[in-house]
């Protein structure tokens, strides 16, 4: 039997109309996009459907947006029965509950917390990302060593062989991205976003999350979730509450995640979600193995 992963996207796989077929050609997806209107308090399921985009764009939605998006495409695929899973920063809160470690509404109200309070601290410490193509994470990891000295920069997600997500002060980010041209870097781009996440200057996020946390109830997970801080599978309650708290403030390591589940035995991986940014991420790290995206309700049906 072949041994399955489920992936799960993070921020940026947003869209306008998120979701919509889903929930017009299913109940359990009616239900549970009503709970989350109705546990939040708020019309989530018309900014996914409807926008606008600016509104869909902004972290305290966005987050809570794909996440539902997410959980509600792995409840119908059940069937899949996944060995597996990992997240993309937020993407690791679908994973765990596709693994039964948080339940559906408990998480819903979790990541809308985790949403506003990274929002907030974009807003109180001002920062930004950058994306680095064509460098070695031992590069990249100099060139921000020698950045920090005008201001806080970090890698923040190590993507695919060759592609690396800075973050951090402007000032930090904007003297890393020179070393990095310096260096023969192919492509240095800054991202548009409202924070610079995984870094240093999301502390006070991490500390309201923190107050979240505590206030969810964790259950061992039913199979592995590999954790964005370690790259390890983790399926115990305490250390999986630990790993989302030390998230908010570092590196996303994508690539060593991907390699060790398939080092683990996984060959099929499903990217379960909005947009297909994962499916590109894996294809560059091993493009012998098999990423299949689901998204739309069409992409559901030969698996129902």
């Amino acid at each position: 039997m072949t041994k399955v992963g489920f992936l799960f996207p993070g921020q940026g796989a947003q869209y306008v109309g998120m979701a919509n077929d889903l929930y017009e050609n299913s109940v359990e997806v009616r239900e549970m996009i009503q709970t989350a209107d109705d546990v939040l308090n708020i019309n989530l399921s018309k900014i996914m459907f409807n926008g606008p985009v600016e509104k869909l764009r902004q972290t305290e939605f966005t987050q809570p947006a794909i996440f539902i998006h997410s959980v509600v495409l792995s409840s119908l695929i059940r069937l899949l029965n996944p060995q597996a899973a990992a997240g993309h920063s937020l993407g690791e809160y679908s994973a765990l509950v596709s693994a039964g470690a948080i339940q559906y509404y408990e998480a819903v109200q979790l990541v809308r917390a985790r949403g506003m309070a990274m929002q907030q601290a974009g807003i109180d410490n001002p920062g930004t990302m950058a994306a680095i193509i064509g460098l070695t994470p031992e590069q990249v990891n100099d060139c921000c060593a020698k950045a920090s000295k005008v201001g806080i920069v970090q890698p923040a997600n190590f993507n695919s062989p060759g592609q690396i997500v800075i973050s951090g002060s402007v000032e930090g980010v904007k003297k890393a991205m020179e070393l990095c041209k310096e260096r023969g870097a192919r492509l240095v781009k800054e991202l548009a976003v409202s924070g610079a996440f995984h870094s240093p200057l999301m502390e006070s996020a991490k500390e309201k999350l923190k107050d979240a946390l505590g206030k969810t109830n964790f259950y061992n997970a039913r199979f592995p979730v590999y954790a964005n801080v370690s790259a390890k599978p983790v399926t115990k309650k305490d250390e999986i509450k630990e790993m989302l708290y030390q998230q908010v403030t570092s590196p996303v390591r994508w690539e060593e995640i991907i390699n060790n589940m398939i080092s683990s035995g996984i060959e099929e991986f499903y990217e379960i979600g909005p947009g297909k940014v994962l499916q590109g991420l894996v294809k560059r790290i091993n493009p012998e193995v098999k990423c299949h995206c689901i998204n739309k309700y069409s992409d559901l049906e030969q698996y129902l």
